[in-house]
């Protein structure tokens, strides 16, 4: 019996997500008196897997066939299934990010496991069944899944649990699943790499804005502050579908769900599609001109305020705040 985790790296580096999904791994092998295995599909050194010992891993299984480089549903299932079975894991982690979302279906057919999607804290077990809590309703209310199966899949929600690191390496070892060129149902003949930006998936910090910027031209305020904060930016659909910002920073329903510890919302109303992509954020501040905007229900802190003046007096303070330490 063990419990395993999926672990995705990109460039040769360990995702923040997947950190998130080891350590709940380990900390569900820890209750369940079992060992945290990690399974890593594509190219990453020994010394940069062996980091997941600090946050509980005992073992990890590194395939390092240069065709996982390039995210495959088909190829992965399969991989991870029988990486599982090798382990015989009871328990299979993954994150509930875009991949974790395509991927851990396709398990549970496989391994005959039960899931859930989205969990938000760590399961309690009674004997052989599993009860796991989740938000629903876009974050509104939290159900409770209980899993009876032999074997159950878990997909965890990004930011939902602070890994602690302790000392100690993983073990690594060698991970050869049996894959034809078939396995994979897509070939990637190339790949546009965002370099240089915090990837909004991976944020802790977010800075966003929509409409009430009234143009792309008086954006520099917003990547100003989000530079300044170490922070990632993001924006609403409608500035996507007009090209102000580009696609890959839209945030809510029909784009990425984050939940970064502080998000900073400027000129977005808040409409309920928004919402549902953001909410499960820890802190919220809005800025808006207009005191009934939905989005001041869901804030944590609002300013009332045009972005044009509120935005720079924030750059102002945090460059002071900056310079005092």
């Amino acid at each position: 019996m063990a419990v395993l985790s999926f672990v995705e790296v990109s460039q040769g580096k360990i995702k923040k997500a997947s950190v998130e999904a080891a350590y709940y791994g380990s900390k569900v092998a820890e209750g369940l008196g079992t060992d945290s295995i990690a399974v890593v599909l594509g190219t990453a050194s020994a010394e940069e897997l062996a980091t997941l010992g600090t946050v509980g891993v005992k073992k990890v299984l590194h395939a390092s066939d240069a065709r996982f480089n390039n995210f495959d549903s088909k190829a992965f299932t399969k991989a991870v299934s029988e990486a599982a079975n090798g382990a015989g894991a009871t328990v299979v982690v993954l994150s509930f990010n875009q991949n974790g979302k395509l991927l851990a279906p396709r398990i549970c057919v496989r391994l005959k496991a039960a899931y859930v999607p989205g969990a938000v804290e760590l399961p309690v077990f009674n004997g052989a069944s599993a009860t796991v809590k989740k938000n629903v309703f876009s974050g509104k209310a939290t159900a409770e899944y209980q899993l009876n199966t032999e074997k159950k899949v878990i997909a965890v929600n990004p930011n939902s649990l602070s890994p602690v690191r302790g000392a100690g390496a993983a073990a690594v070892e060698t991970f050869a699943p049996e894959m034809a060129d078939t396995d994979f149902a897509s070939v990637v003949k190339g790949a546009d790499l965002i370099v240089g930006e915090i990837p909004l998936s991976e944020a802790e910090l977010v800075v966003s804005a929509g409409r009430g910027m009234k143009g792309p031209e008086n954006w520099g305020p917003i990547e100003e502050l989000a530079k300044l904060l170490g922070a990632a930016t993001a924006c609403s659909r409608a500035v996507a579908d007009v090209d102000w910002r580009p696609h890959h920073e839209h945030v809510g329903q029909t784009g990425l769900t984050i939940r970064p510890n502080l998000y900073i919302a400027v000129g977005i109303s808040g409409a309920i599609q928004h919402l549902a992509g953001v909410n499960g954020s820890k802190v919220i501040v809005v800025i808006n001109t207009d005191p009934e905007a939905p989005f001041f229900k869901a804030a944590d802190y609002g300013i009332i305020g045009d972005a044009a003046v509120v935005v720079p007096k924030l750059i102002e303070e945090f460059k002071k705040q900056k310079a005092a330490h």
